[in-house]
């Protein structure tokens, strides 16, 4: 199957089955289901991608993603290996794009763009990045979430000219923001 193009509010148990078994996510237990769905999917074979487009809703575990669009890169079957030898595509990453929301237990991220590295297990945000633990907030330019660590790394853009004789027009750097409720 080269090209697949599907409309309908749910997807298909059959593209459900095929991301369980590209594991997009990789975030939970393997073992975890993954409930994926969108307005439209699109698969090609070519580029090792599938992308979903509209109010795409991803759940798997504690884990829950939102976005407007969402494309899953995943590795290429090795092509050389016998069938009893072959194992599942993995997933390389995973890039969100518009209104993108994720959660995780109290953990709370949203951005315009948010990209997961499997590898890695990275999710980074970008483009108005914010995160929310109980009632505590941080923004900055990136925000870093570890899986793995339950961790977060925030930046502000320090690559904007600042100081005193900035003229005008020109931006001054972007700081990390904190709220702290008590």
């Amino acid at each position: 199957m080269k090209f697949i193009n599907c409309s309908s509010n749910i997807l298909s148990s059959y593209f459900v089955f095929l991301l369980t078994f590209i594991n997009p996510l990789s975030v939970c237990s393997a073992d975890a289901p993954i409930h994926i769905e969108a307005n439209s999917m699109t698969s090609t074979e070519r580029t090792n991608s599938v992308v979903f487009i509209g109010d795409v809703d991803v759940k798997q575990g504690d884990v829950r993603i939102r976005s407007d669009e969402m494309t899953v890169y995943y590795t290429q079957e090795d092509k050389n290996q016998s069938t009893e030898q072959k194992t599942s595509q993995q997933v390389e990453k995973l890039i969100c794009i518009g209104n993108v929301e994720i959660t995780r237990g109290e953990w709370l991220g949203t951005a315009k763009k948010m990209t997961y590295l499997s590898k890695e297990r990275q999710v980074i945000l970008t483009d108005n990045a914010k995160a929310w633990q109980n009632q505590n907030m941080v923004s900055g330019d990136k925000i870093i979430y570890y899986l793995d660590e339950g961790r977060s790394e925030v930046m502000g853009d320090s690559s904007v000219a600042a100081g005193g004789d900035q003229k005008a027009g020109e931006k001054k750097p972007s700081r990390v923001n904190m709220t702290i409720r008590q």
